[in-house]
């Protein structure tokens, strides 16, 4: 065969990967081309009502974009991320989905679509999705802290994603970060029970029992959540802006433990409360300059991720390209 020439297999494969992101309440899924342009994408509420629901709400969604020519013939390859533990074999744990203590879940994708599926964490799903078409894009050493119900660290070290003995490296909501005792911290982590989406949502509703002085109080107190305390705050509510002042803070100290320990050249803030980041940026930047090694702090970039909800499917669609490579 000539030089540069295309094999027919080579010339047969589908020019798309299927990828989705699945989370403890939202399943998104998308198609992806060689260039990362996502093509088609569909976003629905987690199917909840048996630990089998996900996988047969995934099938059912990549038959639907394969149409006639069913997902082993339409998609060159695929990929998924989860919100917990992913064992080298592709089994799952993730607490925040029922029943998913040792789901076999790449055996079982791949037994009903005839199509192999790479697995990922969400938090290291985000990470290559930033390093290749996000703030990270170009960086070797860089950090996404995904902010949201939970808290995890997608690493990048030399190019290469930091997973650990275990597949438990970018538990960043577990850091300790104060010398007080936090009750929750056993069960969710210190730096989550603190700073999380719910955290703010229970650290409003507790100073206002306590008489603190808000607009919030206008609402049912057992329903605050975080987006009411961050549109109070967005209304110069003195109470709601010092709890997003506080928490930057605190949220600084981690930023500032992961500088020292892997001298990044940029630290992405992802997730749901990237979305009000500019309510505590200014004081988690403070924090990090005080508590991190200088050299370090002086050099990095702290910046929110412009992908938003993409990252994820990004980063599952170099995976799956990826995996072609590799084969």
């Amino acid at each position: 065969m000539r030089r540069g020439a295309v094999t027919i297999k080579e010339r047969r494969m589908p020019s798309q990967v299927f990828v989705v992101d699945l989370g403890g309440t939202k399943c998104s899924a998308a198609t992806v081309d060689r260039s990362g342009r996502i093509l088609r994408r569909s976003t629905l509420p987690v199917d909840l009502t048996s630990a089998s629901g996900p996988i047969r709400q995934i099938c059912q969604l990549a038959r639907e974009f394969a149409g006639e020519q069913g997902p082993a013939k339409a998609f060159a390859a695929a990929a998924i991320s989860v919100p917990g533990l992913v064992e080298k074999n592709g089994t799952v744990w993730a607490p925040n989905l029922p029943g998913w203590k040792r789901i076999p879940l790449a055996k079982r994708l791949k037994q009903s679509l005839g199509l192999p599926f790479a697995v990922e964490s969400d938090r290291n799903a985000t990470i290559l999705g930033e390093s290749w078409h996000g703030a990270a894009r170009g960086k070797s050493d860089a950090i996404v802290l995904m902010l949201g119900t939970g808290i995890g660290a997608g690493i990048l070290s030399g190019g290469h994603i930091i997973r650990g003995a275990h597949e438990l490296s970018g538990c960043a909501g577990w850091m300790t970060i104060t010398r007080e005792e936090v009750q929750d911290a056993p069960q969710l982590g210190e730096l989550e029970s603190l700073v999380a989406g719910p955290a703010i949502a229970r650290i409003a509703r507790q100073r206002l029992l306590k008489g603190g002085q808000s607009s919030l109080s206008r609402l049912d107190l057992a329903k605050i959540t975080a987006h009411d305390v961050a549109a109070a705050a967005r209304q110069h509510d003195p109470l709601a802006l010092d709890i997003f002042n506080k928490s930057g803070r605190l949220l600084g100290f981690a930023v500032a433990n992961l500088v020292s320990l892997f001298d990044p050249e940029i630290v992405v803030l992802g997730g749901g409360m990237a979305a009000v980041a500019d309510l505590y940026l200014g004081s988690l930047r403070r924090a990090m300059l005080e508590r991190a090694q200088p050299l370090a702090a002086r050099r990095v970039k702290i910046v929110v991720s412009k992908l938003g909800p993409k990252a994820n499917l990004l980063g599952c669609a170099r995976l799956a390209w990826g995996s072609l490579a590799r084969a």
